[in-house]
């Protein structure tokens, strides 16, 4: 029980890599404190926690509104004490699989500036309660185009660069206070929900994507929902206590290397 009395909140908790983080901090010890603007989902991961003997609350949270974010916090304090472990994995629609030079300003600008908006939001309001217990941990997510050239992705690549930026400067200005902020890069799980959706609704057209995704992992696999959770655990507990400022790679190599040249081995 790696997280045993830690308070966590998780924002985007209803989605498939949220919840999975939110059960893997639960699992772990910690009271999970479930945000997301769909009760239905939220309350399907909190029942799962509870089930599974973990403690968990949730909340009907914006994760765009500066001040439901902050009344949200100040009532984790007051319940809780503490806040020791702040998740975001809230998404935005992003206009993808067409080249830049034929998407609009504002389709490519749009995910940039929510993306970096949740992610500010919520990660300073955190990050002042936590300034003031001095301790804490800052936990953000992106995916492979935050630390590789992607084509046809859009905005999206910028947007998970921009968020690796910020949690690297985040982490210079609150490492005093004895704060870690670190970020999480996925290599896109295909067990996440929306791979499944896809790869339910669109077989033939999926399948040699993901093949596609696999062959430019050094592993030649993709990293399961569970990898990134496990991740999250991680560098939640004080077995991570030296890391911050960084952004931890779980693409299974994808973002080091000209993977696709090397054949997988059967």
């Amino acid at each position: 029980m790696t997280l045993q009395n830690k308070n966590a909140v998780i924002y985007g908790a209803g989605g498939s890599l949220g919840g999975a983080v939110a059960k893997a901090l639960a699992g772990a010890g910690a009271r999970v404190f479930l945000t997301g603007p769909n009760p239905r989902s939220i309350k399907k991961i909190s029942d799962e926690i509870i089930a599974s003997g973990g403690l968990a609350e949730i909340a009907i949270v914006d994760a765009f509104d500066e001040k439901a974010i902050d009344r949200h916090l100040q009532q984790v304090v007051s319940s809780a004490g503490t806040i020791d472990i702040s998740f975001n994995a809230v998404g935005v629609d992003v206009v993808q699989n067409v080249p830049l030079t034929e998407i609009s300003a504002e389709d490519f600008v749009k995910p940039i500036t929510l993306t970096m908006q949740t992610r500010f939001m919520t990660a300073i309001a955190a990050g002042k309660m936590m300034m003031k217990q001095k301790s804490g941990v800052i936990l953000s997510l992106t995916a492979t185009p935050g630390g590789i050239g992607y084509p046809h992705t859009g905005g999206f690549g910028p947007a998970c660069s921009g968020v690796e930026s910020f949690s690297r400067t985040l982490a210079s200005e609150l490492g005093a206070y004895g704060i870690r902020v670190v970020n999480i890069r996925s290599g896109g799980s295909p067990d996440s929900r929306v791979f499944k959706t896809a790869i339910d609704t669109m077989p033939d057209v999926m399948d040699p994507i993901l093949k596609k995704m696999e062959a430019d992992t050094m592993l030649k696999k993709l990293p399961l929902m569970a990898d990134i959770a496990n991740t999250a655990v991680f560098l939640a507990s004080d077995l991570a206590g030296q890391i911050t400022g960084v952004t931890i790679d779980v693409t299974g190599g994808t973002t080091a290397a000209l993977n696709y040249r090397v054949d997988r081995l059967d």
